[in-house]
């Protein structure tokens, strides 16, 4: 019996150091961010279909958005069962909606949200704007043959006057994930504002429910997320934890994204990211931010290089 504890310990860190060493810690949450599960006929994320229930949403969460832990208007939800995971951001951004839906309605923009990421190490539009492939893997500089590799489809689902729905998916990815969602929907909101809401969904098999399990039992045991446990006392960890810490850091790279959209702002957006994420450090924190700064510019750099060069 003994034995057999040690070598399920031994796995389990052995999995452990997989999913840190790979980035699998990104994609396990942000694989949602960026697809639409294959059971989403099933269970689909919460989503609004339309402008106006997108508005109706926004208007019950009243509340919530004018007074929250976040200091900003924004809601985060989260959903575990039995192998899906989940996460929503609803929030109000100081951009009209004129501006969100021309920047965010482009796959070339997607690609520059995603790499304010930590674990994002490059991306490119593909296949005539129908594919975003992404290379993913640890939280520092590494070569790209190091990172792991996951096509998203690109999909304008709408892009009405008064309504954006974009979505990006993939079936599978690496270590059994599957089935990831990204879907950002965004309409007119009051005071030259905009209402956005930020999916985010994946499915996982036994080989990634056992490196998650691992990872959080040593590398990740200390880290949480923003919801507070029941009894209030601090916050929820787990694979809960992992979903709203990405989620959130996705809808901070969205806002910094829209604040500085031109090709020669990369700096301030790196800059207004890093700094995004730090109002949240307890949850968010990974490094400090010269070391973040010389990171993204050297990826950054690198989208601009030669396939092979």
């Amino acid at each position: 019996m003994v034995r057999t504890m040690e070598i399920r310990s031994a796995s389990s860190a052995r999995f452990a150091r997989t999913f840190h060493r790979t980035g699998l810690g990104w994609l396990l949450a942000v694989a949602a961010v960026l697809a639409s599960f294959a059971a989403l006929a099933q269970q689909p994320a919460p989503s609004s279909g339309d402008a106006d229930a997108l508005r109706a949403k926004l208007e019950t969460l009243k509340p919530q958005l004018a007074r929250n832990a976040f200091r900003r208007p924004l809601t985060l939800e989260s959903r575990e069962a039995a192998d899906r995971l989940s996460g929503d951001v609803y929030a109000l951004v100081d951009h009209p909606f004129a501006r969100v839906s021309g920047a965010l309605r482009e796959p070339a923009a997607w690609c520059q949200v995603l790499m304010l990421h930590l674990n994002t190490k490059h991306c490119a539009v593909t296949n005539g704007g129908a594919t975003v492939a992404l290379a993913v893997g640890r939280k520092f500089d590494q070569p790209l043959s190091d990172a792991q590799k996951i096509d998203f489809a690109f999909m304008l689902s709408k892009a009405e006057a008064d309504y954006l729905d974009v979505r990006l998916s993939a079936a599978t990815g690496p270590l059994s994930t599957r089935d990831y969602s990204i879907r950002l929907e965004a309409t007119p909101a009051e005071g030259g504002k905009t209402a956005v809401h930020l999916g985010y969904a994946y499915a996982y098999g036994v080989a990634a429910q056992i490196a998650m399990k691992g990872y959080l039992a040593t590398l990740g045991s200390d880290k949480v997320g923003f919801t507070r446990k029941d009894q209030g006392e601090g916050y929820i960890g787990g694979v809960r934890g992992v979903v709203e810490r990405n989620t959130m850091r996705y809808y901070l790279a969205i806002d910094s994204y829209l604040d500085a959209p031109a090709p020669g702002q990369l700096e301030q957006r790196l800059g207004a990211w890093f700094d995004a994420t730090e109002q949240y450090a307890q949850q968010l924190h990974e490094m400090d931010r010269a070391e973040y700064i010389t990171m993204k510019r050297h990826e950054f750099q690198r989208l601009q290089e030669k396939p092979g060069s």
